[in-house]
C-alpha cells in the first residue's frame, strides 16, 4: 500500500489515473492532459506501473495503458475505517439536529428561539398553618 500512496501523492499521476478510469489510453493521449513533456508523462507512468496501478500492453507501435483498480483495494479498505468514523459522526449530527428542542426560558434564550413547553412551574406552596391561637 505504501507504493500506491507514494504514487498518488503527485497530482499528474492522479490525473492520469482519473483518465484511465474512463478508458485505456496511449502515452500521447495522456500527455495531452498534462502540462509536461512526454518523457515526464512516461516517468509518471513508470511510477504508476511499479506501484501496480496501471498495466501496459503493446498495440502495434503504441503502448496502451489501462487502470488496475484492484491495486486500490487495500487503500480503500484502510480508508473505509475513517469513512465509517465520519459516517457515525454525521449520523449523530443528524440525530442532534432532528431532536426536538427543550430549552427553558433562562439566559441565552431570545426572540425567535423555540423555548418549548413552559416547564417553569411555581412549586412554592404555602403550607404554614397557624396553630396558635
Amino acid at each position: 500500500m505504501d507504493a500506491v500512496l507514494q504514487a498518488l501523492t503527485d497530482r499528474s499521476r492522479r490525473t492520469v489515473l482519473d483518465a484511465l478510469a474512463d478508458r485505456p489510453a496511449t502515452v500521447n493521449e495522456l500527455a495531452e492532459l498534462l502540462p509536461i513533456a512526454r518523457p515526464g508523462v512516461s516517468r509518471h507512468l513508470r511510477v504508476l506501473r511499479e506501484a501496480g496501478l496501471v498495466d501496459v500492453r503493446q498495440d502495434a507501435q503504441r503502448r496502451v495503458y489501462s487502470l488496475r483498480p484492484e491495486a486500490l483495494i487495500d487503500l480503500d479498505l484502510w480508508l473505509g475505517r475513517y469513512r465509517d468514523l465520519w459516517q457515525r459522526r454525521l449520523t449523530d449530527l443528524h440525530a442532534e439536529i432532528a431532536r426536538p428542542r427543550t430549552t427553558n426560558s433562562g439566559p441565552g434564550t431570545g426572540p425567535g428561539r423555540d423555548t418549548g413547553p413552559d416547564t417553569d412551574t411555581d412549586t412554592d406552596t404555602d403550607t404554614d398553618t397557624d396553630t396558635e391561637g
